[in-house]
C-alpha cells in the first residue's frame, strides 16, 4: 500500500472553499481588530464595516482567498494525512497504523513550516485588502504645473470635484494590481512580510488543530466505529479550531501588524520591534484583540472544514 494519497489534496481543496466562504466575514472584523483603529470591540467594528461599506465590506478581498486558499488547504491537509501516513510506515511498518502522539507532533509541525511558504503571500495580500478603508492619499492639495496661472507655477485645485475624484480612488485595485505593487514597491521580500510571525503562529498553531481534532474524534467516536459520525467530526473540527484560533491570537495580531503596515507608511522595523511599540502603546491587551471573533469564527470555519474534507474523502475512496 503506498504512502502517498492524492484523495488528500482534493478533499483538502473542496474543505478550503467551504471554510473560506464561512469564515471570510469575521477573518475581515479580525483583521480590522487587529491592524486597524477606532473599533471599541467586536460589536462595534461590525456595525462599523456594515454602516459605512454594506454588507459587501465583510467580504472585501474574498475571491483571492476563495482562489488561493483553497489550494493553501489543499496542500496543508493533503500534506499532513500523507506525512502522517508516511512517519507510521517507517516507524511502525505500516501507513495504517494509528499515530501516536509524538508522530501527530511532528506531522503538525512539518505542516505549519510548510504553510508559511505558500500561505504568507496568500495572508498579506488578503489583509492589505481587507485594511483598504482608506483610499489612496492625494499627495498635494494642488497641483504644480510649469508657466500657468498665479506665476508661482501652481494651480490651486478649489474645485473640490477633483479632489474627491482623486481621493476615491483605492491604492489596490485588486488581488493582481495589489501583488505587482507589493513586488514594484517592497520586492520579492515584501510577500513575505509578517513570515516570521506566521512561523510562530502556525507551527504550534497547526499542532494545536490536528492533535485537538484528532483526540476528541477518537474521544466522540463509540468503541468498534470505523469512522466517526459526521457530528463527532463537526462538533471535533470546530473545537480544535476555536482552541488552535485563540492560542495563536498573540501571535497572529503580530503578523496582522506587520503585514498590514507599509501601505502607506512604514511603522514597524520588525518582529520584536513590533511587539514592544504595540505594547508600550496599547498594553498587554492588545495581543489578545481579536481573540473573540477567533474563537467565534474559528468554530464554523474549522468545524466546516473538517466535516467537508471528511466526507469528500470518504466519497472518494468509495469510488
Amino acid at each position: 500500500m503506498t504512502c502517498f494519497h492524492l484523495d488528500d489534496f482534493l478533499a483538502g481543496w473542496i474543505g478550503g472553499a467551504s471554510s473560506v466562504i464561512v469564515g471570510h466575514p469575521l477573518d475581515t472584523v479580525k483583521t480590522r481588530l487587529q491592524a486597524g483603529k477606532g473599533y471599541k470591540n467586536t460589536f462595534h467594528c461590525v456595525l462599523t464595516i456594515y454602516r459605512k461599506e454594506t454588507v459587501f465590506g465583510f467580504f472585501k478581498g474574498l475571491s483571492f482567498p476563495l482562489a488561493s486558499i483553497t489550494v493553501y488547504n489543499s496542500v496543508v491537509f493533503g500534506f499532513f494525512s500523507n506525512t502522517q501516513r508516511l512517519i507510521s510506515k517507517y516507524r511502525y511498518g505500516d501507513g495504517r497504523h494509528p499515530s501516536g502522539m509524538l508522530d501527530l507532533t511532528v506531522a503538525s509541525m512539518l505542516t505549519g513550516l510548510l504553510s508559511v511558504s505558500l500561505g504568507a503571500p496568500v495572508d498579506l495580500v488578503k489583509i492589505r485588502l481587507q485594511m483598504q478603508t482608506q483610499p489612496k492619499p492625494l499627495l498635494a492639495e494642488s497641483f504644480h504645473l510649469a508657466g500657468s496661472g498665479n506665476g508661482s507655477g501652481i494651480v490651486p485645485l478649489h474645485s473640490s470635484s477633483l479632489q474627491i475624484q482623486a481621493q476615491a480612488q483605492p491604492m489596490y485595485r485588486g488581488p493582481i494590481h495589489c501583488i505587482s505593487s507589493i513586488l514594484q514597491t517592497e520586492g520579492l521580500l515584501g510577500l513575505y512580510r509578517g513570515a516570521g510571525a506566521m512561523i510562530l503562529r502556525d507551527v504550534p498553531g497547526y499542532t494545536l488543530y490536528f492533535i485537538p481534532y484528532t483526540l476528541l474524534c477518537n474521544w466522540l467516536s463509540p468503541e468498534g466505529s470505523a469512522s466517526p459520525h459526521p457530528c463527532s467530526i463537526w462538533l471535533a473540527g470546530g473545537l480544535a479550531g476555536s482552541i488552535s484560533w485563540v492560542t495563536a491570537t498573540p501571535a497572529d495580531v503580530v503578523k496582522s501588524r506587520l503585514q498590514a503596515d507599509a501601505m502607506h507608511q512604514r511603522k514597524y522595523r520588525g518582529i520584536l520591534h513590533c511587539i514592544t511599540h504595540s505594547y508600550k502603546i496599547e498594553g498587554i491587551h492588545v495581543f489578545f484583540r481579536g481573540a473573540t471573533v477567533n474563537a467565534i469564527r474559528g468554530f464554523p470555519m474549522s468545524a466546516t472544514m473538517f466535516l467537508t474534507y471528511e466526507l469528500s474523502l470518504k466519497f472518494f475512496r468509495s469510488l
